[in-house]
C-alpha cells in the first residue's frame, strides 16, 4: 500500500511538532509522504522562549527547533518562504502562491495565529500595517526589528499587559530600556491572575524599571514621539511594541467554507467539518483548552500522528489542564486551573497569602480537598509541590499553610526540593508531559547528561521552566549510580 499523503500547512511550533510525532512513530516514510509548507524563510524556532532573545539571554540560533538538514534526513517535503493560497477541498488540492499545488490525501492546518493590533489612530498605515517605530512581537523577525530599534536606554511602551507583553517589557528591561506598559484592565494578566496577584507582579516588575499605566488605552502614536493616552496623559516612546493579542489564523478555512468560531472548530479527533482536513495548535478551537500556549498543541500533536499514521487509531484529545507560567527573569510565577475563585465561594475553600513586600503571592483553591486551582508568585516551592497535586488529582495535605508556602507534599512526604523525593509519576515537564519516571528511564538506557535527557525525552525543550528540575535529577541521578 502506497503511503497517505498529509499536507502540513504551518511549520511554526505546531507544525514542526507533528511532523517529528508523525517521523517518531513512520521513520521511513512508508506510512505517510508528509509535506511541510512554511511562510517563513527559516526552519521552526521555539516561539516561547522569544522573550529571552528580546533579552540577550538567548541567541536567534539556540531557539531553534530543527537544524538545516532536518527535512532530508527525514525524507519530508519541506517548503520555506510560501504560503497556501486556497484549498480545493473537491480536488484535494493546496494551491500556493507561487502557481503550484499539492495534492492531499490529510490536510492539516497549523496555521497558529496573527497579532491583533489595537484600534489606535496612527498605529497602522491605510493597508494595516504598522506605522514606522512601532513592531509586533511574535515572531523572530519581530525580534530581529525590535533589537533594531531599541537603542539601549531608549524609552520604550509596550502595548499590552498580557503574559507575552510582560515577557517582552522584562527582555527589554534586562537590555536597559526604560519600559512602560500600557494596559487596558485594571491589573496585568487578568485572564490568569486575580487583581490581588495582578498588583503584587507590576509591583515586582516595578522593582526591574517597568512602569505601568493600568486601566488606560493608547488613543492616538506618533511616531518618533510616542502614545497619548485616553485620559490625555502622554508615554513618550522611541519605540512602540505591540502585544495586545493574538486571533487565530482562520483565513484559508474560511475560504474553503469549515465550520470556524474564533478558532477552526474540531472534535476529539482534532477533524474540522471536512473529515479528510484537522486542525491543531493556535488556529483550532477545541471546547476542552486555550488557545496560545504550547502544552495544548503538542499534546493535539501526539493524538494526530497516531491518527495519521494508524499507531492508534483510538487516539483522541479530550482537553489540556494548562499550567500558566511567566518566562521572566528574576520572576517565578505559576498559575492553574480556577484562579479567580473568592473566599466567599460556598462550594470551595479559598487560602491567600499577599506579601506585596517580599514580591510574594500564593492562592490556593481547593474543591473536595483537592487542588482545583492557584497562583504561585514567589515561591518556587510552594509551585512545585501544588502542580503536583493538581496533576496527580490527590488529596491535599491536612496543614494547608505549609502547603501555600511550599513545605508539604502529599501524604506527608519531605520537601519537593529534592529529586528523590519526588514520586515516579510527577510530571517534571509539562509541555512534553514527561514525568520523573521517564527521565529516569532514559538515564537507564544511556542518556547521561541533561542534554542527552532533553533529546531523549523533550523534557525542557518547550518553555524552558523545567530546566533547573531536569537539571536536578541529573545530579541526582549522577549521585547514585
Amino acid at each position: 500500500m502506497s503511503p497517505r499523503n498529509v499536507v502540513v500547512l504551518g511549520y511554526g511550533m505546531a507544525g514542526a511538532r507533528l511532523a517529528d510525532e508523525i517521523r517518531r512513530r513512520d521513520p521511513h516514510g512508508e506510512r505517510v509522504h508528509l509535506t511541510v509548507i512554511g511562510d517563513e524563510p527559516h526552519h521552526a524556532y521555539n516561539r516561547v522562549l522569544l522573550s529571552a532573545v528580546v533579552g540577550g539571554t538567548m541567541r536567534p540560533e539556540s531557539v531553534r527547533l530543527h537544524d538545516e538538514e532536518w527535512a532530508a534526513r527525514h525524507g519530508i517535503d519541506l517548503r520555506l518562504d510560501t504560503e497556501a493560497r486556497e484549498i480545493d477541498r473537491a480536488a484535494r488540492k493546496v494551491m500556493l502562491v507561487d502557481g503550484t499545488s499539492v495534492g492531499y490525501d490529510a490536510l492539516v492546518l497549523a496555521t497558529g495565529s496573527t497579532p491583533w493590533l489595537p484600534p489606535v489612530e496612527g498605529l497602522t498605515d491605510e493597508d494595516g500595517e504598522l506605522a514606522e517605530g512601532a513592531v509586533a512581537f511574535r515572531s523572530l523577525a519581530d525580534c530581529e526589528r525590535i533589537l533594531d530599534a531599541a537603542r539601549v536606554g531608549a524609552p520604550v511602551a509596550v502595548l499590552g499587559g498580557g503574559l507575552l507583553g510582560l515577557e517582552a517589557a522584562r527582555g527589554l528591561a534586562g537590555r536597559g530600556n526604560h519600559v512602560t506598559v500600557v494596559h487596558p484592565a485594571g491589573h496585568v494578566m487578568e485572564r490568569q491572575l486575580d487583581a490581588g496577584a495582578g498588583r503584587v507582579l507590576a509591583k515586582t516588575l516595578g522593582d526591574f524599571g517597568i512602569d505601568f499605566r493600568l486601566g488606560r488605552f493608547a488613543a492616538k502614536y506618533v511616531p518618533g514621539d510616542g502614545l497619548k493616552l485616553d485620559d490625555g496623559s502622554h508615554v513618550h516612546a522611541d519605540l512602540v511594541v505591540v502585544s495586545a493579542g493574538v486571533r487565530a489564523d482562520t483565513t484559508l478555512a474560511a475560504g474553503a467554507g469549515l465550520a470556524a468560531d474564533r478558532g477552526v472548530l474540531v472534535d476529539d479527533a482534532l477533524r474540522t467539518s471536512d473529515g479528510r482536513i484537522y486542525a491543531i495548535g493556535d488556529c483550532a478551537q477545541h471546547p476542552g483548552t486555550v488557545s496560545g500556549l504550547v502544552q495544548p498543541a503538542w499534546e493535539q500533536a501526539d493524538v494526530l500522528a497516531d491518527l495519521l499514521t494508524g499507531t492508534d487509531t483510538a487516539a483522541r484529545y479530550r482537553g489540556t489542564s494548562v499550567v500558566t507560567r511567566l518566562k521572566a527573569r528574576g520572576i517565578d510565577l505559576a498559575a492553574l486551573g480556577e484562579t479567580h475563585a473568592e473566599t466567599g465561594d460556598d462550594g470551595a475553600e479559598v487560602l491567600c497569602l499577599d506579601d506585596p513586600a517580599r514580591g510574594r503571592y500564593a492562592k490556593l483553591v481547593l474543591r473536595g480537598d483537592r487542588v482545583a486551582g492557584a497562583i504561585v508568585l514567589g515561591v518556587p516551592d510552594a509551585a512545585a509541590t501544588i502542580t503536583q497535586l493538581y496533576d496527580r488529582g490527590v488529596p491535599a495535605p491536612s496543614d494547608r499553610l505549609a502547603l501555600l508556602l511550599g513545605r508539604a507534599l502529599p501524604s506527608g512526604a519531605p520537601n519537593a526540593a529534592s529529586p528523590a523525593d519526588l514520586p515516579a509519576a510527577a510530571v517534571v515537564c509539562r509541555c512534553n508531559s514527561v514525568s520523573k519516571g521517564q527521565l529516569v528511564d532514559a538515564w537507564r538506557a544511556g542518556a547521561s547528561s541533561v542534554a542527552e535527557l532533553a533529546s531523549a525525552t523533550r523534557a525542557s525543550t518547550g518553555c524552558g521552566s523545567c530546566k533547573d528540575a531536569v537539571c536536578g535529577i541529573a545530579d541526582w541521578l549522577a549521585s547514585t549510580t
